[in-house]
């Protein structure tokens, strides 16, 4: 396994250059079939990391946001979300990321976050989880939300489609913002912040992320409290320790 995540955080180092090379530049931007954006930089960048991978492991299984899955002959699959936030990519935001993760049978592995505007790289493999491979990560202390740093991410597809819980978490915590993409999740991991609300994933956007936080000793499931498979519905939360996710778990179920 420590092999393969070498393999991975080698291969995400290099991927990091065709996103770069695009960067605040003009770019065509198409839109995909549920009417989020989509650029050669996304595609290109993709098709990179797929190809690293399969000459390294040809009998992996791929599945990727811009390509969809790949079948290999074994009981990995890699996960690649090549631009997470392409919105913020066309629109000069650096906060933008390149996530890749492993699954075997389904069950994540590990996971890789590069943002590669801030040169800053996240591992972990559910046990341990590291910034920039040699930086130990950690959780907050905070048990108690209503001290929390919260983010809400999506937070107006929230608000449409939950407007009473979304109200609710305007007024939860000490401190809130409200963000997009995966860098609210690896603040969390950091011990920056305490907990994120997140919606509308895909299992692209979420399994790569798992590992990372755990391994940072916090937890990321959905808003019932299942852990994350390739079957979620997208409803995402992240918390520092067991107090600050089960206080978030209640206030989402209040009627």
């Amino acid at each position: 396994m420590n092999e393969m995540m070498m393999a991975a955080l080698s291969i995400t180092a290099d991927a990091c250059k065709t996103p770069q090379k695009y960067f605040r530049s003009t770019l065509s931007i198409d839109q995909k079939s549920d009417e989020s954006p989509v650029t050669i930089a996304d595609r290109e960048t993709e098709d990179f990391l797929r190809r690293e991978l399969l000459k390294r492991f040809p009998d992996h299984s791929i599945f990727g946001e811009e390509f969809g899955r790949k079948a290999g002959n074994s009981d990995y699959e890699w996960v690649i979300d090549p631009i997470d936030g392409t919105r913020s990519f066309i629109s000069g935001n650096p906060l933008y990321g390149m996530l890749l993760g492993l699954l075997k049978n389904e069950e994540p592995q590990f996971g890789i976050v590069r943002m590669p505007e801030l040169d800053e790289v996240y591992s972990g493999d559910g046990k341990s989880a590291f910034k920039d491979a040699n930086e130990p990560l950690a959780t907050s202390e905070t048990k108690d939300l209503s001290m929390a740093a919260l983010y809400i991410n999506e937070g107006e597809k929230i608000a449409a489609t939950h407007p009473t819980l979304f109200q609710r978490l305007c007024t939860t915590g000490q401190l809130r913002r409200f963000a997009y993409d995966c860098y609210p999740h690896m603040l969390l991991a950091s011990g920056h912040i305490d907990a994120v609300i997140d919606f509308d994933l895909q299992p692209y956007d979420y399994l790569p992320l798992v590992c990372v936080v755990k391994g940072a000793g916090g937890i990321m499931t959905d808003w019932d409290g299942n852990d994350l498979t390739l079957q979620s519905d997208g409803r995402v939360i992240s918390a520092a320790n067991q107090d600050i996710h089960a206080s978030l778990l209640e206030l989402i179920k209040k009627p």
